[in-house]
C-alpha cells in the first residue's frame, strides 16, 4: 500500500503545483493560503485513497494530540449513527442509500474541521484530500470543459474566473489516474473491483483496516 499511497502523494503534488501557479498569476485575486479556515466547515466525502493517505499523515502526529482528536471524531460521528442507524462503523458513505448522503452533511454545519489547529491552520496540511486542494478556484479542464464552475466567495471577486486561461489544467487526465490509483488500492486490499468507496474525515481518522477490508467486500456481490 506505501508504494500506492506515494504515487498518490505525487499526483497531489501536481494538483499543489497548479494551484501555486494560479497563486504567482493572480495573487490579487486569490485570498487562498495555509491558515484560511474558511472552508473548512461541515462535512463532506473524501475518497479511500485520501482516507488512507490522510491516516498515514496522522499517525506521525504526537500521541497526545491523536488521542484527543480521535476523541472528537468519535463524538461527530456517534450523533450521525443515531440518526442514521445504516451508518455505522466503519462509517462507509456507500453503505447507506445515496439519498441519505445529504442529511448526513447538511450546507449550513458550521462545525470547524477536527484538524484544525487553535490558529486556523490544518494539521495534517501535507496530507489533505484532493478536494481540499482543489477548493477556491472553478475547475476548467485544458480542453475548456468545466468540470466545476464554482468558487470561493473570496476569490475573483471582481472577475469571473471562468475567462482566465492560465487556471486551466489537465483535470480529467488527473482524475483518470486518481482512478486507477483508486482502483488499485481497492484491489490489493479486498480483491474487488470497485470505482467508488467514500467517507467522512472523521471516520477517516478513526478508522480500521479489518472492518473497512469487510465493508468493501460486502458492497461488492462479486468478492471472493
Amino acid at each position: 500500500m506505501s508504494a500506492i499511497l506515494d504515487r498518490y502523494g505525487a499526483l497531489l503534488g501536481e494538483v499543489d503545483a497548479w494551484f501555486r501557479g494560479c497563486l504567482e498569476q493572480h495573487p490579487d485575486m486569490i485570498a487562498c493560503c495555509n491558515g484560511c479556515s474558511e472552508c473548512c466547515r461541515g462535512l463532506f466525502d473524501i475518497t479511500l485513497l485520501d482516507a488512507f493517505y490522510l491516516k498515514f499523515g496522522f499517525d506521525k502526529l504526537p500521541e497526545s494530540l491523536k488521542s484527543e482528536i480521535v476523541k472528537v471524531a468519535s463524538r461527530r460521528l456517534e450523533p450521525l449513527s443515531r440518526e442514521n442507524t445504516d451508518f455505522v462503523e466503519p462509517w462507509l458513505l456507500n453503505g447507506i442509500p445515496e439519498d441519505d448522503w445529504d442529511a448526513l452533511m447538511p450546507e449550513d454545519d458550521d462545525t470547524p474541521c477536527l484538524l484544525l489547529s487553535q490558529t486556523g491552520e490544518c494539521l495534517l496540511y501535507e496530507y489533505r484530500p484532493m478536494t481540499c486542494r482543489l477548493n477556491g478556484i472553478p475547475l476548467i479542464d485544458v480542453s475548456g470543459e468545466e468540470l466545476f464552475d464554482e468558487w470561493c466567495s473570496m476569490n475573483f471577486t471582481k472577475e469571473d474566473p471562468r475567462q482566465l486561461d492560465d487556471l486551466r489544467f489537465g483535470f480529467t487526465d488527473l482524475f483518470t489516474r486518481e482512478l486507477l490509483l483508486f482502483r488499485e488500492l481497492v484491489n490489493s486490499l479486498t480483491g474487488t473491483a470497485l470505482n467508488e468507496v467514500d467517507l467522512f474525515i472523521p471516520a477517516a481518522i478513526v478508522m480500521d483496516n479489518k472492518k473497512i477490508v469487510s465493508a468493501i467486500k460486502s458492497l461488492n456481490p462479486y468478492s471472493e
